[in-house]
C-alpha cells in the first residue's frame, strides 16, 4: 500500500464540497416549490422544487444527500485534521479535543432545535446531533488500522439491519394512533420491508422510552417525520466511509489515481445500496438511515468528492469554486445563521423593500427573489468574515 504524506495544505476540494452542501441547506430559501406551483406546466420548476424536498419515506432526491454529505465530510476532515494535530499535540489532547468536540455538536444541535420553544427539546435527530454522537466512536477508529475500520463498517451495517429485521411486525390489536401512522398509508412497505417502517421500528420504540427520560412539555409518542435518535449508529459508518475516504485522498499517488479510486468506490457502494432494495433485503429509507442508505447515499458522496477532486485538485482548477469556499470553510457559521438569523434577514427584506418592490418580477417570482436576496446577504456576510479571516472551529 501507499505511504501516507505528511500533513499539507488545506484542500480547494473539501471546502468546496462542504460549501455546495451548505449552498444546497441555504437553497431552501429559493422556494422552488412555489415556482412549481405558480407553473404548474414546466418540467424545469418541478425539476428543481422536488429536489428542494425531502421523499415521503422510500428513495432518494438531491436535498436527501445533505446531511449524508455534511456526515461524510466529518470523515474526510477528521482524516486531515489528525495529521495536523498530531505533529503539534499529545494523543491525549487531541482525544479531550475530538470528545469535546462531540459535546459541542451535540448541545448546538439540541440549541438550534429550541430556539422557537418554551423550553429546551432534548432531540437528537438533526444533523449536528447525529454527527456529536457518533463522533467519539469516529476518533476512537481513527486511531486503528484501515482494516478494523472496514470490519467496523460492516459490523455496523449488517447490526443494524439484523437490529430492524429481528424486531416484530405490528400485530392485529397493535395501536397504530401512537405511531402517527395511518396501516393503509401509501408510503407503507409490505412482507420482509415491512420490518422498515416509519414508526414501527425499533429505533422508533427506542425513543419512545429514551426521549421520555427528559423534561417535556407532553410525553414523547413519535416522531412526525420518522427520524430517530439511533440513527446516530448507521450516520456513524457515514463518516467511516468519509474516513476512509480522506486517508485514500492523504495518500501519495497521483490525484487523478485517487479520483479513479473514489469513482470506483462510488460505482460499488451505489450498485451495493441499490442492489440490496431491488433485492428486498434492505429499502433505501434516509429518515431511519437503513444501511442501504448509508452505502447508496454513500456513492454519491463519493462521486462528489471525485468530481471536487478532480476539478480543485487533479485538474488545478478551482478559481470558479471559490463562492463555494467561502461558505465551506465556515459551515458551522453558515449553519448556525441559517437556524437564527435567516429568517430575521427575510423579515427584514420583506419589510424594507415592501412587497410591491419584491413583485417586481411577478407575483410568482416574489418568494424566489426575496430568498435571493436573503441568501446573498448571507454571503455577503461569510465573505466579511472569510475576508477577515474570521473562521467558527469546534
Amino acid at each position: 500500500m501507499e505511504q501516507v504524506a505528511q500533513p499539507r495544505r488545506r484542500l480547494v476540494s473539501i471546502d468546496a464540497y462542504r460549501g455546495f452542501v451548505m449552498f444546497l441547506l441555504l437553497g431552501e430559501m429559493f422556494r422552488f416549490d412555489t415556482l412549481a406551483k405558480a407553473f404548474p406546466e414546466n418540467s424545469f420548476f418541478k425539476f428543481l422544487a422536488l429536489n428542494q424536498s425531502h421523499v415521503e419515506w422510500l428513495g432518494c432526491t438531491l436535498h436527501d444527500l445533505i446531511q449524508p454529505s455534511f456526515s461524510f465530510l466529518v470523515g474526510v476532515s477528521l482524516a486531515f485534521s489528525l495529521a495536523a494535530r498530531s505533529t503539534l499535540q499529545s494523543p491525549l489532547r487531541i482525544a479531550l479535543h475530538a470528545f469535546w468536540r462531540a459535546f459541542v455538536l451535540i448541545a448546538l444541535g439540541i440549541f438550534l432545535r429550541s430556539k422557537n420553544g418554551f423550553q429546551t427539546n432534548y432531540t437528537f435527530e438533526d444533523t449536528l446531533t447525529q454527527i456529536g454522537l457518533g463522533y467519539g466512536f469516529l476518533y476512537l477508529l481513527s486511531r486503528t488500522s484501515i482494516r478494523i475500520q472496514v470490519l467496523a463498517l460492516v459490523l455496523i451495517l449488517v447490526g443494524y439491519w439484523s437490529l430492524f429485521a429481528t424486531y416484530p411486525l405490528p400485530g392485529e390489536n397493535f395501536d397504530w394512533s401512537k405511531t402517527g401512522v395511518k396501516p393503509d398509508w401509501s408510503h407503507n412497505l409490505s412482507g420482509f420491508e415491512a420490518h422498515w417502517n416509519k414508526n414501527t421500528n425499533p429505533a422508533w420504540a427506542f425513543d419512545v422510552w429514551f426521549l421520555n427520560l427528559f423534561p417535556r412539555a407532553k410525553p414523547f409518542l413519535y416522531n412526525g417525520g420518522g427520524y430517530a435518535t439511533l440513527s446516530f449508529i448507521p450516520t456513524l459508518a457515514t463518516m467511516l466511509l468519509g474516513l476512509l475516504a480522506g486517508q485514500l485522498i492523504r495518500m501519495e499517488m497521483s490525484e487523478w489515481k485517487k479520483v479513479g479510486w473514489l469513482i470506483l468506490a462510488a460505482i460499488g457502494s451505489l450498485a451495493i445500496g441499490w442492489g440490496l432494495e431491488k433485492a428486498g433485503v434492505c429499502p433505501i429509507v434516509k429518515r431511519i438511515w437503513t444501511s442501504s442508505w448509508v452505502l447508496y447515499s454513500g456513492g454519491w458522496c463519493f462521486l462528489f468528492m471525485a468530481v471536487f477532486q478532480a476539478l480543485c485538485e487533479a485538474a488545478r482548477f478551482h478559481r470558479w469554486a471559490f463562492p463555494l469556499v467561502e461558505i465551506g470553510s465556515n459551515a458551522i457559521a453558515a449553519y448556525v445563521m441559517d437556524g437564527l438569523i435567516a429568517s430575521w434577514i427575510s423579515a427584514a427584506w420583506r419589510r424594507h423593500m415592501g412587497t410591491e418592490n419584491l413583485r417586481i418580477f411577478g407575483l410568482e417570482y416574489e418568494s424566489f427573489f426575496l430568498g435571493t436576496l436573503s441568501i446573498l446577504t448571507l454571503w455577503l456576510i461569510l465573505f466579511w468574515m472569510y475576508r477577515r479571516k474570521l473562521f467558527i472551529k469546534i
